[in-house]
């Protein structure tokens, strides 16, 4: 068999654990049985993953990109110059329907990322950050540049101050109140959109989740509706 490289070893062993990750969900994830998968005994496997937490980080930190790849794909595609606030509405539209697209079409990984936390596993915000709010200062971006319209201002909440230190973070250039803003939707946006993966309506018609994104579309922000 012809040795693989370092580079080679590191990509099969994150494609064992993606796939481990699907079959048997995170908590059940096992270094042993990525050894076996990607053949080589199990102790070989930790010269390139030295534990379950890193290959579960390096997991974290792959979905999070698929994620934001997926939401970059989706916006290169809409025109960028359209006109002020119904451009940035409707690009912020297009990022929703990207990231609902993606969650329904990657379960696991959505579930990795917003679903139930690994017990005894907490990543570092070092490795996570980074990737983590991709997307966040995507839809800030369009935040900022009317895609909600006019946001709230002049609230005293705890949210403000949080969203004030959250800005320079994100690297927009954008007001503590379009920050709080931005979190808002995005938060009504992950919960929509795991409520449909996690199966929380039961069972349901065809359709029903698209639905639902646009009828929230519609009252959340300024994003014309594709219904």
């Amino acid at each position: 068999m012809t040795r693989r490289t370092r580079a080679e070893m590191e990509a099969a062993i994150l494609a064992a654990g993606r796939t481990q990750l699907r079959e048997r969900g995170a908590a059940a994830l096992s270094l042993r049985e990525v050894a076996r998968e990607v053949g080589v005994v199990s102790s070989a496997v930790y010269r390139y993953v030295d534990s379950r937490d890193e290959l579960l980080t390096r997991l974290l930190v792959d979905a999070f990109d698929g994620l934001a790849d997926a939401v970059d794909d989706a916006l290169s595609e809409v025109p960028g110059d359209g006109p002020g606030v119904a451009g940035a509405a409707a690009r912020l539209g297009t990022l929703a329907r990207s990231v609902r697209a993606w969650g329904v079409a990657h379960p696991a990984e959505w579930g990795l990322l917003y679903g139930t936390p690994v017990p005894g596993f907490a990543a570092s915000p070092d490795r996570t950050g980074g990737p983590g709010t991709r997307v966040m200062a995507r839809v800030l971006e369009l935040v900022a540049a009317g895609g909600l319209g006019d946001v709230p201002t002049g609230r005293d909440d705890v949210l403000v101050p949080f969203a004030r230190e959250a800005v320079a973070e994100l690297g927009v250039d954008a007001s503590a109140d379009e920050v709080a803003a931005a979190m808002t939707w995005w938060a009504g946006l992950v919960g929509l959109v795991s409520a449909e993966v996690f199966g929380a309506w039961g069972p349901v018609p065809d359709g029903l989740g698209e639905a639902l994104l646009e009828r929230w579309l519609g009252g959340a922000s300024g994003a014309p509706s594709e219904g």
